[in-house]
C-alpha cells in the first residue's frame, strides 16, 4: 500500500510538471511571493491570485525537479481594496536551505527564491548603496558604480541668495556653496525637510544596530575608511544639510534648487542657475533634530572625524534657536512666487503645522544632551498626536529615540517614555490583529490609506514601527508582521511587483528617476524604490489597473507611482538590514 501510495504521488507530481511545462516554462504573475526568499527559521507565505483551479501546491528544489514539500491553499479571499481573489500557500515548516519554486496543481508557477539564513542581505546592502547612486556633486567611479559610472553632476559652489531668502548680510543674488548631498528623488533637487526625514531613520538604524552596521561592506569609495559606511554615507548628505544653515543667524534655507525642473537628462547636463530659497521653521527643526542625532554617534568617532560631534551640536543648537525666534515661517510656494522672482515650481514640501518637528528636534537634543529646556519642551508637545512617520510628520522619530535612550538609561523621562511606549504598542497591536483579514496576510493594505503617493514607504515605516514594537515587548508576531511587510515590498503584494529595482524576478525597469531613463543603460539604477500603488495617479498616465492596490504601472511617465526618493529608501535600508541583524541573533 505505501509504494501504491508513493507511485500515485509520483504521477500527480508528473502530471503537474508536465501541465508546467507545457506552458513553457512561463511563470505566472498571478502566483506571488517574496521573489527574494526566506529566512530558514522564519515564515513562508505565498499568494495565488484570481485562481480556482486545483487545490494543492508543491515545493520544488529548482533544477532538481525533488518535491520537498506538499500542502493545501487555503481558503479564498476576496479583497477589500481591488476585485481579486486570493488563496495562500503557508510552506514555514521548510527549513533547509536552497533555491526552490512553488508550483500549483494548475501548473502555475512562482518566480524561484531561496530559503537561507542570511536571506535578505544582498537586497538590504542594495537598498543602502542605493544612496550612493544619488550622490550629486561627485564623480560615481566604475569600481564603485558599474555600468552606471558617471561624472559628477551639479556642483553646487555657485548657488544665488533667492530673494526670498535675502537678508541683509545675504542680499538676493549673492553667492554661497552647498556642495554634496543626494538628489532627492527621481529630480535633480535637494531638500532640507526631506533630506531631515531621511537621515534621521538612517541614523536611527545604526544607533538600534551599530554592531551589524560596522561589519557591513557596501562598496563605496569610504569603505576601507575606519567609518562604518552607513554613516559614511550619511556624512555625504550631513555636510550638504549643514551648509543650508546660514551662520549669521542660524536659520536654515528650505532647499537647494533649479527654478525649474530639469528635464530626462543625466545630472549636470543642464546649466541652469541654483537657488536657496527661503528659510523655514520646518527646515530648521529637522536640521536641528538630525545634527543632534549625529552628534551623540559621532562623538564615538573622535579620532576620525575631529571636532565634528561638536559642530553639529553647535548647528542643532543655533537652528532651534533661530525657530524659537520664528516659529510660524512656513514655507509656501505660492506666496513665494507672488512675491519674488523668479518663480520656484520644483517640489514644495510645504507643511501647514511643525508641531511634529518641534517635538522631533526636542527629543534628539534631550536625548543627546539631557537639558531640561528640551525636556520641557518635549513635555509639552505630548499631548500632540503621533502618526506613522512622513516628511510631513515626524514626531515618532522623536518616540523611537526616547525610548532607545530608556534601554540604556530607563531612569530618565520615565513618564513620557510611558505614554511614547504605549502609543506605538496601541498601533503595533491594530496593525497586527487587522492583518488577519487581509488578503495578502500584509500588514501592509489593510487600510485603503496605505495606498496613498509613496505607499511602499508607509509599508516599510509600518514595519519600523513594528519593529521598536518588538525591541519594547519581545514578542514574535511583531517581527512577523515587519517581515510580511518586507514580503509585500518584494512581490507578495496585487501588482505581483518586487519593488526595489535590480532585485528578484520581475521589478521596476522605468522608474521616474532621471539617470535612469537617461544613460543609455537598459537597467535602473540599483537599489531603489519605486513608490507604489497610489490610485490617485496625480501624475495622469495611463494605467491599466487603477483598483486601490493595483494602481501602479512600471512606467517614467508616472510619477505618482513609479518614481523613486531618499525618504522611501531610507526606512527600506533600516527594515531590511535590521531584520536581518534580528534573524541572525
Amino acid at each position: 500500500m505505501i509504494g501504491s501510495m508513493e507511485n500515485k504521488i509520483s504521477l500527480l507530481l508528473l502530471l503537474v510538471l508536465s501541465a508546467f511545462f507545457s506552458k513553457a516554462q512561463q511563470e505566472d504573475a498571478q502566483l506571488c511571493l517574496n521573489q527574494v526568499g526566506f529566512y530558514t527559521n522564519g515564515p513562508k507565505l505565498a499568494v495565488i491570485m484570481n485562481s480556482r483551479e486545483g487545490s494543492k501546491f508543491f515545493i520544488i528544489a529548482d533544477g532538481k525537479k525533488d518535491t520537498v514539500f506538499k500542502g493545501l491553499l487555503g481558503a479564498e479571499r476576496h479583497s477589500a481594496y481591488s476585485s481579486t481573489i486570493t488563496r495562500t500557500a503557508d510552506f514555514t515548516s521548510v527549513r533547509k536551505p536552497g533555491k526552490y519554486f512553488l508550483v500549483i496543481e494548475n501548473g502555475t508557477k512562482s518566480y524561484p527564491f531561496r530559503i537561507a539564513n542570511s536571506v535578505h542581505h544582498d537586497a538590504a546592502v542594495a537598498s543602502l548603496k542605493g544612496f550612493y547612486f544619488m550622490r550629486s556633486n561627485q564623480a560615481l567611479d566604475k569600481k564603485f558604480a558599474g555600468k552606471w559610472a558617471r561624472p559628477a553632476g551639479h556642483p553646487d559652489t555657485v548657488v544665488f541668495i533667492h530673494p526670498s531668502a535675502a537678508t541683509f548680510k545675504r542680499p538676493a543674488g549673492s553667492v554661497i556653496s552647498s556642495p554634496g548631498g543626494w538628489y532627492d528623488a527621481g529630480d535633480y533637487n535637494k531638500y532640507v525637510v526631506n533630506a531631515g526625514i531621511t537621515t534621521g531613520t538612517l541614523l536611527s538604524a545604526y544607533e538600534d544596530f551599530p554592531a551589524y552596521f560596522k561589519s557591513l561592506n557596501i562598496n563605496i569609495p569610504e569603505s576601507k575608511d575606519a567609518i562604518p559606511d552607513l554613516l559614511n554615507e550619511v556624512l555625504y548628505n550631513l555636510r550638504w544639510m549643514m551648509t543650508m544653515q546660514d551662520p549669521f543667524d542660524g536659520g536654515v534655507y528650505h532647499k537647494c534648487t533649479n527654478a525649474a525642473f530639469d528635464g530626462m537628462v543625466m545630472p549636470g547636463v543642464t546649466k541652469a542657475a541654483r537657488y536657496v530659497v527661503q528659510k523655514s521653521t520646518a527646515a530648521a527643526l529637522d536640521l536641528a533634530a538630525v545634527c543632534a542625532q549625529a552628534s551623540r554617534i559621532f562623538v564615538q568617532f573622535k579620532k576620525q572625524l575631529p571636532g565634528l560631534s561638536d559642530s553639529c551640536l553647535r548647528i542643532a543648537g543655533k537652528a532651534w534657536n533661530w525657530a524659537i525666534q520664528y516659529p510660524d515661517s512656513l514655507y509656501n510656494q505660492r506666496e513665494i512666487n507672488r512675491k519674488t522672482d523668479p518663480d520656484i515650481t520644483t517640489g514644495e514640501y510645504g507643511d501647514g503645522s511643525v508641531k511634529d518637528e518641534w517635538l522631533w528636534a526636542a527629543a534628539e537634543l534631550f536625548v543627546t544632551t539631557r537639558k531640561q529646556e528640551y525636556y520641557r519642551e518635549l513635555a509639552d508637545r505630548m499631548s500632540e498626536p503621533a502618526r506613522l512617520p512622513s516628511w510631513g510628520n515626524v514626531a515618532m522619530l522623536g518616540y523611537y529615540s526616547v525610548l532607545r535612550m530608556r534601554r540604556k538609561s530607563p531612569a530618565v523621562a520615565e513618564d513620557i517614555a510611558h505614554a511614547m511606549k504605549d502609543t506605538i504598542l496601541r498601533i503595533a497591536e491594530a496593525y497586527i490583529s487587522r492583518s488577519k483579514d487581509n488578503a495578502f496576510g500584509t500588514v501592509m493594505g489593510q487600510s485603503k490609506s496605505d495606498f496613498v503617493w509613496d505607499s511602499n514607504a508607509v509599508a516599510a515605516n509600518q514595519g519600523i514601527l513594528l519593529l521598536n514594537a518588538y525591541f519594547l515587548h519581545k514578542e514574535k508576531r511583531f517581527l512577523e508582521g515587519a517581515i510580511s511587510n518586507l514580503d509585500y515590498i518584494l512581490g507578495r503584494n496585487a501588482t505581483g511587483y518586487c519593488f526595489v529595482t535590480g532585485t528578484g524576478s520581475k521589478s521596476p525597469m522605468h522608474p521616474h528617476h532621471r539617470p535612469s531613463v537617461a544613460d543609455g543603460i537598459t537597467e535602473p539604477v540599483p537599489g531603489l524604490l519605486a513608490g507604489g500603488p497610489n490610485p490617485g495617479r496625480q501624475d495622469g498616465c495611463a494605467y491599466p489597473f487603477t483598483e486601490t492596490e493595483t494602481a501602479y504601472v512600471d512606467s517614467d511617465c508616472a510619477y505618482a507611482a513609479n518614481e523613486i526618493a531618499i525618504n522611501w529608501n531610507a526606512p527600506l535600508v533600516y527594515l531590511a538590514n535590521v531584520i536581518e541583524a534580528l534573524m541572525k541573533e
